[in-house]
């Protein structure tokens, strides 16, 4: 009956629909506590019937936000698809900077650190970031091979590595290789530690990643390079891992982000990383939250810039699809 009445009147059931729509939204924002100050703020006349009336003023100002949503959901709905990405992105970004403005920010003490917090800080963290990612890398390849060994011994090294190294929280591992070796007689500083452990921890997960985009590939390939004469190293770098790289590139992408933003953890050793550099400098004139805001900036563009290169790359791989 309602599927019936649907086809019968469209226009009528995409109205309900959106009144519908209209309501959930309004409910749920009523739900969260908005609170209505900032029509007081627009409207001071409307101030006093705000305090007299506090219940059905939030009802109305949780009213007028699903309003504005709703128009705004209309209006970027008629530009085309790349205008309503940036649209978006422009306003949640907006959002975002007014949530960071309500916090009463000294941005001249942000201006006086920040100098130094990318000169220092940053250089710091791409140089652990990128020698641990390209670790992790070679070590998951190696891992993933050796996963997919018949060899017993081979096998089980690999999957105890595995398990070890994906079950220790990171932290933990800083921990215990910078002031665990020191113990067997093999002092290591605290950078080397920091690498160290990103590299074993990220490699481990990379390389189930590494191992699941081999075995992606269907069996007939790797029978084919053999029938064609080519060696087993030569059929896993010619014909087996140029096609799985489509496979591991976005989960690897992934794992390449968020050690970037783990390598945080090496702070713990004092390491004079982006973390660091914010808590320590925040501490002088008990600016903490500038110092924490900007360095989660300065992570935000980092990841960013990863996520390009992450693109790019797949869209390297990715055109070996196109017929």
């Amino acid at each position: 009956m309602i599927g019936r009445l649907i086809l019968t009147y469209p226009d009528v059931a995409r109205r309900s629909g959106m009144f519908l729509m209209l309501a959930l939204v309004t409910l749920a924002i009523y739900g969260l506590g908005i609170s209505p100050a900032w029509i007081g703020h627009l409207l001071p006349t409307s101030a006093g019937w705000l305090e007299a009336n506090p219940a059905l003023g939030r009802l109305v100002s949780a009213l007028l936000v699903a309003l504005i949503a709703v128009a705004n959901w209309k209006a970027l709905r008629q530009l085309p698809r790349s205008g309503q990405v940036i649209g978006v992105w422009v306003e949640l970004f907006v959002l975002l900077m007014l949530f960071f403005y309500s916090f009463d920010l000294s941005f001249a003490f942000i201006a006086k650190k920040i100098g130094y917090l990318v000169s220092q800080g940053v250089v710091t963290t791409l140089y652990i970031s990128v020698i641990s990612i390209a670790i992790a890398t070679l070590i998951a390849l190696v891992g993933a091979i050796a996963k997919l060994s018949k060899n017993g011994v081979i096998y089980g090294l690999a999957t105890f590595y595995t398990s070890l190294f994906r079950g220790l929280p990171l932290l933990m591992q800083i921990y215990i290789i910078y002031l665990g070796l020191p113990q067997v007689g093999y002092v290591i500083g605290a950078v080397p530690a920091g690498i160290l452990a990103l590299s074993l921890c990220y490699g481990a997960y990379m390389t189930e990643i590494f191992r699941a985009g081999i075995e992606s590939i269907p069996r007939g390939q790797t029978e084919g390079a053999t029938a064609l004469g080519l060696s087993p190293s030569q059929t896993m770098a010619l014909v087996i891992m140029p096609q799985a790289m489509r496979v591991i590139v976005p989960p690897t992408g992934n794992q390449f982000i968020a050690m970037l933003k783990d390598s945080s953890l090496v702070s713990v050793v004092g390491v004079w990383e982006i973390m660091y550099l914010a808590r320590t400098q925040g501490q002088t004139e008990f600016r903490h939250i500038e110092m924490l805001i900007t360095a989660s900036m300065i992570y935000w563009i980092l990841s960013i810039g990863l996520e390009f290169l992450q693109s790019r790359v797949e869209a390297r791989f990715g055109r070996f699809d196109v017929r």
